[in-house]
C-alpha cells in the first residue's frame, strides 16, 4: 500500500507542477518560440535514419528540405519575421540541399538530381543577389560613387 501511495504522490506532484507551469505561460512561451523544432527534428531524424542504414537515400531530400526550412523559421522566430523579405530564397536552397544530398549519398549518383540541385542553387544565388541589391543596392551604389570620386580626386593622372 505504501508503494501505491508513493507512485500516486509522484503523479499528483507532477500534475500540479504541469498545471502551475501552464498557468504561468511557460508552455505557451516554449511553443511560440521553439515551434520550428517540430520541423527540424523530423529533418534530422531522416538524416539519422539514413545514416543508420534504415532508410534509402531518397529520404535525404525531405530531410534536407525540412532542416533548411526549420533553420529559416527558427531565425525569423527569434529575430523577427521582417527578415523573411531577405530570406525567402532559402526555400529554393532547401530543395537544392535535399537533392544534392540525395545525389551525394545515393550509390548510383543520379546525374539528374545533381543537375537540378545545381540549377536550383544558381537560382537561389541569383535571387539572393537581387534581394540584396534591391534592399541595399542604393547604399552600394552610393559607396561605389564616393570611392570612384575620391579615387579620381586623389590620382595624379588626369582621367578626363
Amino acid at each position: 500500500m505504501i508503494r501505491n501511495q508513493y507512485s500516486a504522490g509522484i503523479v499528483i506532484l507532477l500534475a500540479g507542477i504541469a498545471i502551475l507551469l501552464g498557468r504561468m505561460g511557460v508552455f505557451s512561451f516554449i511553443g511560440s518560440v521553439f515551434w520550428p523544432l517540430f520541423i527540424l527534428v523530423p529533418g534530422i531524424l531522416l538524416h539519422v535514419l539514413y545514416f543508420g542504414r534504415l532508410l534509402p537515400a531518397a529520404a535525404l531530400v525531405p530531410g534536407g528540405i525540412l532542416s533548411v526550412y526549420a533553420l529559416v523559421f527558427l531565425f525569423c522566430n527569434w529575430f523577427g519575421w521582417g527578415y523573411m523579405k531577405y530570406l525567402w530564397p532559402f526555400f529554393i536552397l532547401g530543395l537544392a540541399v535535399g537533392l544534392y544530398e540525395y545525389y551525394t549519398f545515393d550509390s548510383s549518383h543520379p546525374r539528374s538530381a545533381f543537375t537540378i540541385a545545381a540549377a536550383l542553387a544558381g537560382v537561389w544565388a541569383l535571387c539572393m543577389i537581387f534581394v540584396l541589391l534591391w534592399s541595399w543596392g542604393i547604399y552600394l551604389i552610393a559607396v561605389a560613387l564616393v570611392a570612384l570620386g575620391g579615387w579620381m580626386m586623389v590620382s595624379k593622372k588626369a582621367r578626363w
